[in-house]
């Protein structure tokens, strides 16, 4: 309420034209663009096969999140979000994705995992916290606050109204901080890895209920034939994408700038082994957490090495 939220800062700055948006299209379904990229799978695949070489399993959905991560290191205003035609900046870099648990039975049970980031963490920080968060998450047993709060919706009745009621606080700032970490539509990217259950990409729309302003599917390896420099037909692997995204939230050139940002770190991804030389916040608005924790093997030295002093610019 008056502008304070759990999960946000008020933005008082704000492009007229941008503030004007919410007013016109009061919904997220209102303002969602949907796009598709296709990214090269091979220099994915071939940066996956040498860190794998030198000790470290990392995975696409590890490398689209690290991505994403570097961007709103240097373009925090993509961090924002529209709740009740106001403008918020995020208190933390956040994404929420899907996992399959493992059962006894081998029946499918999903659970849902959001996982907070460090805008100066590299490719290697990225994945030790998505593989933490999934350890906990995948066991049979796990319980976390998002299947606590699932558990208590079961019945239509209680359901209705715990949700109409969720809506109203989340609406003017005060649902409670215990549900806004367990939702997961509360979140700066929701991500997808189609492919690991054969599937295309798919675009998906953004919830009206929660704050997420970015949606990224990636769905089943594409195979196509292109033609090099020198006229001769090359075939090649495509990991496509579908990205959903709420326009509201900042100008069309700092989308544009933020996609060509997206493409070319995954195109290019040894750029996310290392911190960025900046980073940049919105409205002084610092976001950080603890360094990782080290992994233990014999490669914990070299990722450590790998962590410069950090060095903030406002």
């Amino acid at each position: 309420m008056f502008g304070k939220r759990g999960d946000g800062y008020l933005v008082k700055q704000i492009d007229p034209v941008v503030g004007l948006m919410p007013y016109l299209m009061p919904m997220r379904c209102d303002a969602q663009v949907m796009l598709t990229y296709k990214i090269s799978y091979e220099k994915l695949a071939r940066f996956m096969a040498e860190k794998g070489r030198d000790g470290y399993r990392i995975t696409f959905m590890e490398l689209f999140i690290a991505a994403y991560v570097r961007c709103i290191s240097q373009l925090p205003h993509l961090n924002r979000f529209v709740i009740n035609k106001r403008y918020y900046t995020r208190k933390d870099i956040v994404c929420s994705f899907a996992v399959l648990q493992d059962t006894p039975d081998g029946s499918v049970k999903e659970n849902v995992a959001k996982c907070k980031f460090d805008p100066h963490d590299t490719i290697f920080d990225v994945a030790a916290r998505i593989k933490e968060a999934i350890l906990e998450i995948r066991k049979a047993d796990a319980d976390n606050s998002t299947l606590k709060v699932a558990n208590m919706l079961k019945r239509p009745l209680i359901a209705n109204t715990i949700v109409m009621l969720a809506r109203v606080l989340d609406r003017y700032g005060l649902l409670p901080k215990y549900i806004l970490d367990a939702s997961p539509f509360h979140t700066g990217l929701f991500f997808s890895n189609n492919a690991s259950i054969g599937l295309p990409p798919v675009l998906h729309h953004i919830y009206n209920f929660g704050s997420t302003s970015l949606f990224v599917i990636i769905g089943n390896i594409e195979r196509t034939v292109e033609i090099d420099s020198n006229g001769q037909p090359v075939r090649k692997r495509i990991l496509p994408a579908g990205v959903t995204a709420d326009e509201r939230i900042c100008a069309g050139m700092e989308y544009s700038k933020f996609l060509r940002m997206y493409q070319h770190l995954l195109n290019n991804p040894e750029e996310l082994e290392v911190p960025p030389e900046d980073v940049f916040f919105d409205e002084g608005h610092v976001i950080s957490l603890p360094p990782v924790k080290k992994p233990k093997n014999r490669f914990r030295s070299r990722m450590g090495k790998l962590r410069p002093k950090r060095k903030n610019a406002s």
